[in-house]
This record gives C-alpha cells, structure tokens and sequence, in this order.
C-alpha cells in the first residue's frame, strides 16, 4: 500500500478561508494527500491567502521565503498559493517566487486534484479563472470523518456592492447563492459527522437567493429549512449586509429558536459622507433604524460590527458621527480598523488621511468599543446561557465553548460533555472570556 502523502495548509482571514481551506484538503485527499500539522512535515504546503489586510501580498512572500530550507532539505516538496492573493496576484508570485508550483484561484480549487498531479510530474499550474461550473458540485467525493460540534457551510459567494475599499468583487466575482438542495444535503452530511452547530457562510450572506424546489429562497427560508434537521441545534450566519436584511430575516431572529441571538452586521462609519464616498448605499440612520427594527424582535441580540476609520476624506466631525452611532447603538463585540489602500479600488486613489491622525483616530474608537464588549460581557455574569463545549481548556478539568452569544465560557465540566450543549450560570467575566458553572 502506497504512504499517504502529507498535506500542510495554512490558512488566511475569514471563516470563509477556513471553509475552502477544508474543501481543498478533501479534494487534495483523493489524490492521497492526508493533513499534518506543520510544513516540516509536509511532502505539499499550500497557503490559502486573504487580500483584506495592508501589505497581504508582501507578507505571503515573506511567508514563502521561509520555505526555502525545506525546499533546499526535500526537493521534492511542492509549494502552492490559494485565495484572494493568489487570484490578485496569479502568475506574477510564479514570476516573483520560482518556489511556487501552483497557484489557485477561491473559485477554482476543485481542479486542485489535476493540478496536484501536473506538478508532481514537473509541471507548475496557475489556474484564477472565474468558471461557469459550480466547483461545489465538482470537488471529488472523499471520506467524510468524524468532526467537532461546529461548522461553516458556504452559501453565497462573492459581491455586486462594489464598496470603495474592497477587493472582494474582484478576488472572489459576482454574487453566487448555491441551490438549496446541495445545501441541505452538505448540512445533514455534516450532523452525521458530528456537528451540533452550523456557520452559514458569504460574502454578502443575506443576500443569498438560492434556488429552491419552488423557485428562488432567501436566507430565512433556507434557515427555517435547516431549522428541521435533526440534530442540528444552532445556526449562524455571516456576514451580513444593512441593505440586503429583508423583513422576514429580522423576523426569524425572534421566532426561530435555533437561529442564535448574534448578529454580525457592519456599518463602516457613521458619516453619512464618508458612507457615500465608500459607496455603501445606506445612511447612518437607515442603519441605525434597522438595528432598532431587529433589537425589537430580539431584544436580547448582541451584536457585532466593523469600523474603517482614516478613510480618505475623513474629518475629524466624520469620526465623531462614527463615536456618536457607536454610543447610540451599543455593540457587544466589534472589529476596527485603520484604513490601508487595496491597489485596483477605486479608494486607493484618493489622498491618504495622516497616518498619525488615523492612529489616533482608531485608538479612540477601539477604547469606546472595548468599553461596551466588556460591559456586555460583564452583564452576562449571574445569567444562565446554553454552551456547546467544543474543547479541553488549559486547566485541569476545564472544557470551553461557545455560549447562544458567541461569549467564550470557561467551565469545569466533564470530558463526556464534549460536543454537548448544557445550561451554565456565568461567574465571572474576564478580558475576553466568560466563567461558569454547571446547572
């Protein structure tokens, strides 16, 4: 019997990332490629890159010349480049990086098998094609082991919004929704496995208009259909867009119970210029009127934003719009950052905000927003909440999991609870964690 060969894939930025990330060691599986746990092991590393942040691309090089001993040690090893970098960058990380042999595309990665093969004769593959088939239903049907109480499970891929700052559109293309049957079948898969609580995954998540056996279905339709699956106890989604939250998802936030009472929904900024020039397409009224709109049918949502600030043509009377709807709306956990050019948007072409005054300017808001995690964390203590415990902690006898919240909650519990829900009264609020007890 042949040895397995040895996969090492590290990946980059968002649960999406996480989500191909998994794809791709399935379909690299049928080639007989089995995950390690670092690249000294590997006989194939592949990177799977996120284009979001400033300098991506640099730091992907940077990454790759580190895999130059291992190189020289097995020349045999083959390196490969997935993501968002790899489709913005395509064959120039060859040109820059003769250590690649491979380079694919997020839309394509179902070819990974036919490219592992191209490179293991001599060959190098670049692939960052937007393709017609859907690579969902192409990946190769591997075995399907046993897995933790929690999944991601992509549904709409890509974005029409063409937001000033954001690469998205053309790293991952035009909004894709995947039918609904092919989900369903994926979600059911995945309880089977062992999964208590599902992820549902997008660019523009609610902005999902799958088809289904009657016609076209929108997020809250296929949440209700997932919501009958034995066994599936939980269901979250990200991310969301202001403008595509229709009528029937905030009313699932208060009626179906699976749905969990977190809600990922970013806003950008609370100038209403500053939205405009990021060509977000909604006021910071509109978005606040929205938040009201689903805290009424769920009181008790905490909810999750992001922040840019240092936005080009940003004042400081912009900022403070962005402090005042921050303090209006309360957010129980939120991602800030200052804003970096993405080469190819149409921000980037814009002069610069100082560096110095965007700094300041993110350090003030990150005090403010640390300030309302911790008092929604803190809040929290003398509550009962359900934990789905996913794993050991670093303590004797503790197991740590994911509150209806999303709150990390550290329990002394017993390992048969393992992949279990069980109600917890919370005792302590920390940095960035919760503590309970058992019921």
């Amino acid at each position: 019997m042949t040895a397995p060969k040895k996969l090492f894939v590290k990946t980059y930025g968002c649960q999406m990332n996480v989500y191909d990330s998994e794809r791709m060691a399935e379909a690299l599986g049928s080639e007989g490629y089995e995950q390690v746990g670092s690249a000294e092991e590997a006989d194939m590393i592949l990177l799977n890159t996120c284009h979001i942040r400033e300098k991506a691309a640099e730091k992907v090089y940077s990454e790759l010349g580190r895999f130059r001993p291992l190189r020289e040690a097995n020349p045999d090893l083959k390196i490969g480049v997935a993501g968002c970098v790899a489709q913005a960058e395509g064959e120039e990380i060859m040109r820059r990086q003769p250590l690649v042999d491979l380079v694919v595309g997020p839309q394509t990665y179902h070819r990974l098998p036919a490219m592992a093969r191209a490179v293991e004769a001599g060959e190098k593959a670049l692939d960052t094609d937007f393709p017609e088939e859907d690579k969902f239903l192409h990946l190769p049907k591997a075995r399907k082991p046993k897995r933790g109480p929690t999944a991601f499970l992509t549904v709409q891929e890509g974005c029409d919004k063409f937001c000033a700052f954001c690469v998205v559109p053309y790293t991952r293309g035009a909004e894709v929704s995947r039918p609904v049957d092919r989900l369903i079948r994926e979600a059911r898969e995945l309880v089977e496995r062992g999964v208590r609580e599902i992820t549902l995954l997008g660019q523009n998540v609610n902005a999902y208009h799958g088809e289904g056996p009657d016609g076209e279905w929108g997020l809250a339709r296929l949440i209700w259909e997932l919501a009958e699956i034995d066994g599936l106890d939980r269901i979250r989604f990200t991310t969301s867009h202001p403008n595509d939250m229709e009528d029937a998802l905030i009313e699932a936030h208060g009626t179906c119970d699976k749905l969990m009472p977190y809600l990922h929904l970013p806003v950008q900024s609370g100038s209403d210029k500053i939205l405009k020039a990021m060509n977000r397409k909604h006021t910071a009224e509109k978005y606040v009127q929205l938040i009201e709109r689903i805290r009424a049918a769920r009181p008790d949502l905490l909810l999750s934003g992001d922040f840019i600030v240092g936005f080009p043509g940003e004042t400081e009377e912009d900022f403070q719009a962005t402090l005042d709807l921050v303090k209006t709306v309360s957010y129980g956990q939120a991602y800030s950052f200052k804003y970096s050019a993405r080469p190819g948007t149409p921000a980037a072409e814009k002069p610069m905000v100082d560096e110095a005054v965007a700094n300041d300017r993110l350090q003030r808001l990150q005090a403010l927003l640390s300030t309302q995690q911790k008092a929604a964390q803190d809040a929290m203590v003398g509550r009962e909440v359900s934990v789905l415990f996913e794993k050991t902690g670093r303590l004797d006898g503790q197991l740590v999991g994911k509150s209806d919240y999303l709150h990390a909650v550290h329990v002394v519990a017993p390992k048969t609870l393992l992949g279990e829900i069980a109600k917890v009264r919370i005792v302590e609020s920390g940095p960035n964690s919760l503590k309970g007890e058992l019921i």
